[in-house]
C-alpha cells in the first residue's frame, strides 16, 4: 500500500501534469484557433460559435476535474496534518 507522504507526490504531480495540458489546450486555442477549427470541421459541422462553446465547455470541465480530483484531495491531506 502507498503511505500518506507517497499519495501527496502523486497528486502534486498529477495536479502539475494536469494543469500543464490545460494550459496547452487553452494556449493552443488561443494561439491555433483557425487551424484547429479548420482541421475539426472536417469531421463536424460546427459554427464558429459552436466550435469556441464546445472548447470552452471541455476546458471547464477538465478544470473542474483538475480540482475535484487532484487538488481538493491534496489540500485535505495537507489540512489534516497527516504525513506518512
Amino acid at each position: 500500500f502507498m503511505n500518506v507522504m507517497a499519495i501527496q507526490q502523486f497528486l502534486l504531480c498529477s495536479l502539475a501534469v494536469n494543469y500543464a495540458i490545460l494550459l496547452v489546450w487553452f494556449f493552443g486555442f488561443v494561439f491555433a484557433h483557425e487551424a484547429i477549427r479548420k482541421l475539426h470541421s472536417r469531421w463536424f459541422r460546427l459554427s464558429p460559435e459552436q466550435f469556441d462553446h464546445v472548447h470552452y465547455a471541455g476546458m471547464a470541465a477538465y478544470k473542474i476535474g483538475i480540482i475535484l480530483f487532484n487538488l481538493a484531495p491534496l489540500l485535505a491531506l495537507w489540512l489534516t496534518g497527516i504525513t506518512g
